[in-house]
């Protein structure tokens, strides 16, 4: 009765992994160097799934329910141990357990820079960090290439792990779908939902998990590329240059304030009055001679008196005009160098007649 003591006492009848903790991914059942009962009840959870491993070989594979272990229902593991008999005896294997479930809200960080190719740019260093949930789909793969054999693997030690391989898939997929660096930097939400599929992909592939999300937080570029990204965005809000001048001109005699506006309606309101008295004397200014301009078709008559060429023929300079339409000295430069507004090179500047400037506003 004894010896039958001693022998029950070694044998295991019921396996099972009850887990409140919920940050473990693998669980192996410690069996204390007992034999498995033939006929011994195996019951694995919700959210659960059993792997025996027998030297150092995968054998059969449960899921949530109650399973008697007999010959029929672990026909890998009875392949493997070459019983003669099958599993009539007790037999000896490991057994692991794995938590199915989904985990979420894990972090990533690129804590080195990512190398980017960009179109625009060149190679762009940049950093991310964002948050993935996942769960464990392959459960051999899983432990082969993340667990091992560790008695218990938890989330904390996954996720040192993994930082790594999520960085490096992360920046394959970036390389890979070939994203421009201002989409990457502006448009991360849409972002990780792109390249989702494509690391989703890799991680199943490699490490037996699946990533249900993958969401970046954030993308950081380097100052200088950051600072072109601005003027870029500026340069599409602002729109054509032209425009934007006109716009200005328009602004300032509809508004009819004082300041860089008010000097705007006095020169249109005076370019209006010019138009007027040249077409009533057109003949007559015709016969005091002609100036010719650089880069203008037409010829300037001059003024017959000093006043009417004061306010109708007076040269400008890109300061004036700058100031005038209050647009930087560059931006009078651009337009000039176009071919849009008509001036005369004089030293290291440029003049510009009021009356070329009234033919570009009315173009």
């Amino acid at each position: 009765m004894e010896i039958w003591d001693f022998l029950k006492g070694e044998l295991i009848e019921i396996i099972e992994w009850q887990d409140d903790s919920r940050d473990i991914l693998s669980w192996r059942f410690p069996d204390e160097d007992k034999v498995i009962k033939s006929g011994a009840e195996l019951i694995v959870q919700e959210f659960q799934a059993a792997q025996f491993v027998y030297l150092g070989a995968f054998g059969d594979t449960f899921g949530p329910g109650q399973h008697t272990l007999t010959t029929d229902n672990i026909p890998i593991l009875t392949r493997l141990r070459s019983w003669k008999f099958g599993l009539e005896s007790p037999f000896k294997a490991d057994l692991y357990f794995l938590n199915t479930r989904l985990f979420k809200g894990n972090k990533w960080c690129a804590s080195n820079s990512i190398m980017m190719r960009d179109d625009d740019f060149g190679i762009v260093r940049v950093r991310a960090f964002g948050t993935y949930d996942f769960r464990v789909t392959d459960l051999q793969l899983f432990l082969g290439e993340v667990a091992g054999s560790d008695h218990d693997f938890r989330l904390n030690e996954f996720s040192k792990t993994m930082r790594s391989r999520i960085v490096s898939i992360f920046s394959d997929a970036l390389a890979t779908a070939n994203v421009p660096v201002m989409d990457a930097a502006t448009r991360f939400v849409e972002l990780g939902e792109a390249l989702l599929p494509l690391i989703n992909a890799m991680m199943s592939a490699k490490y037996g998990i699946e990533i249900a999300s993958f969401v970046v937080e954030k993308v950081l570029v380097p100052p200088e590329v950051t600072e072109a990204m601005d003027k870029r965005a500026s340069m599409a809000t602002v729109g054509n240059l032209n425009d934007h001048v006109k716009y200005q001109m328009v602004a300032g005699i509809e508004s009819g304030s004082e300041g860089a506006g008010g000097l705007a309606t006095e020169m249109a309101v005076g370019l209006a009055i010019a138009e007027q008295i040249l077409q009533q004397q057109g003949g007559a200014l015709r016969m005091q001679g002609t100036r010719p301009v650089v880069g203008v078709q037409k010829l300037i008559p001059e003024a017959p008196s000093v006043s009417q060429e004061s306010d109708i023929l007076e040269m400008l300079d890109q300061d004036q005009i700058a100031s005038t339409l209050r647009i930087s000295r560059d931006d009078v430069l651009a337009i000039i160098e176009s071919g849009d507004l008509p001036a005369k090179k004089i030293g290291c500047s440029y003049q510009i007649k009021r009356s070329a400037l009234e033919q570009y506003l009315a173009d």
